[in-house]
């Protein structure tokens, strides 16, 4: 991080550690505006194509013929309805919460999405002219630009969550704790150029050792405090005290949160005992307890990871996919039980979807294009939106010959549904998402 991007961010963290206590009654009369996002960031590439396959006849034939040792048995796949017409897609087996959740009307899927500088067709892709992602199919690349909306620079500092919380600012102004809330670690997603994402743990106490209730505590408490506000005349010197200060600002308000659970959110995530069930226990309570907090707009981070599967898929995703399916199930059913379920919004992100052709390792290779995953009370569920790519080894839709395919649908579309809805104008979007003019339509109606 640039200097003085810490010493912004430093500011920002300041400001919000300040208003302490304050800010819990003053945007109370608020708190019913109250929207937040919840990224779920698959790393490795999850292979989308297991995610959903097609149910009708022509379609399943031509999938277990390419997908060949990888093709999911017909009859395990749990169909999709849709209206009065037999079910053209089913989900992967170990996914019955998400399907519950698309009968609701509560889950969509966004078709072919993925990094893009333009729109391409396969004559623009295999021209040397027409701009492309940079270092597609790399990971720590495609991470990076899925988490900026940016495909065009290697240059990336910021997130499109951060830039989202920068530009949204004044909905928390009385928030005391930061809006952006990691339970997967530092992430570029949640970086903004003036917001900083707390990250927080899942399990154990929030906080320094040695500062409880007890007296000797408060004593230590009250010297570590009066330390962090003397010699401050060196701006990098105070920015990093004030650093300091807000975390411990945030860990006061948060711990007795995070280290408690009430018997609604018990009962959601009981028998769930995987990391990433435990992050999105630990953003429940948060979003429980948000009306004492002061936040009206919340980004949210939480990642699953080993979809990097270039051997054993079939074992490795039935295992990945079970704990995703739990997990965001009694996510979302502890959403409405808190009356909250139409003001959070889910949604998946991943390095990148696999080849549609398997390798010799019983597993997929990276490839490009992907479907994607958004949940919750706002969705427009029950529907695929985009289309979805042809699928044919080398046909229209393919960046070679081995089933990568070309984005329909750009990340920055994605985003900017996503944003929309959390309450970004047309000035806000530009700002998060510099790219959005080269996409038409800029939006999809998915929410």
């Amino acid at each position: 991080m640039q200097r003085r991007s810490f010493l912004r961010r430093a500011g920002a963290l300041a400001g919000t550690a300040a208003l302490g206590q304050f800010g819990v009654f003053a945007a109370r009369a608020a708190s019913s505006d109250y929207k937040a996002l919840l990224c779920v960031f698959l790393y490795g590439g999850n292979d989308s194509n297991n995610l959903l396959v097609p149910l009708d006849t022509a379609g399943y034939a031509n999938y277990a013929k390419l997908r060949s040792k990888l093709a999911l048995p017909e009859a395990g796949l749990l169909p999709l309805a849709n209206g009065a017409a037999a079910p053209a897609y089913g989900l992967h087996p170990a996914l019955p919460g998400l399907q519950s959740l698309w009968a609701a009307d509560r889950l969509a899927v966004v078709a072919n999405v993925g990094t893009l500088v333009l729109p391409l067709t396969q004559a623009q892709y295999l021209s040397t002219s027409e701009p492309k992602p940079d270092s597609l199919f790399s990971h720590i690349d495609q991470q990076h630009q899925w988490q900026a909306s940016l495909s065009n620079t290697p240059d990336l500092t910021t997130g499109w969550g951060g830039r989202l919380s920068d530009q949204l600012a004044s909905y928390n102004a009385s928030a005391s704790v930061p809006a952006m809330v990691s339970a997967g670690g530092n992430n570029l997603f949640v970086t903004g150029a003036a917001s900083q994402a707390l990250v927080i743990p899942t399990s154990g106490s929030f906080g320094l050792a040695g500062f409880g209730a007890g007296s000797a505590d408060v004593v230590r408490r009250s010297a570590l405090t009066q330390m962090l506000g003397i010699d401050q005349r060196d701006a990098l010197t105070k920015a990093a005290q004030q650093v300091m200060q807000g975390a411990l600002t945030s860990s006061a308000m948060l711990n007795p949160i995070l280290t408690t659970t009430d018997a609604t959110l018990a009962a959601r995530f009981d028998g769930l005992t995987d990391n990433f069930a435990k992050q999105l226990l630990a953003i429940a309570k948060i979003v429980q307890a948000r009306e004492t907090l002061g936040a009206r707009r919340q980004v949210f981070l939480a990642t699953l990871g080993s979809f990097d599967t270039h051997t054993d898929q079939l074992t490795r995703q039935q295992t990945l996919f079970a704990q995703l399916d739990a997990a965001l199930a009694a996510f979302h059913g502890a959403m409405d039980d808190i009356g909250a379920g139409s003001a959070v919004t889910s949604f998946t992100l991943s390095d990148f979807s696999r080849t549609y052709l398997p390798n010799t390792g019983g597993g997929t290779d990276h490839a490009w294009g992907a479907q994607h995953l958004v949940i919750g009370g706002a969705v427009k569920g029950g529907k695929i939106y985009g289309t979805m790519p042809t699928v044919e080894l080398g046909g229209p839709d393919d960046a070679g010959n081995e089933g990568r395919w070309i984005p329909g649908i750009a990340v920055d579309q994605y985003a900017a549904s996503l944003a929309t809805w959390f309450g970004a104008d047309a000035s806000a979007l530009a700002a998060v998402l510099p790219n959005l003019g080269a996409f038409s339509p800029r939006t999809l109606p998915f929410i």
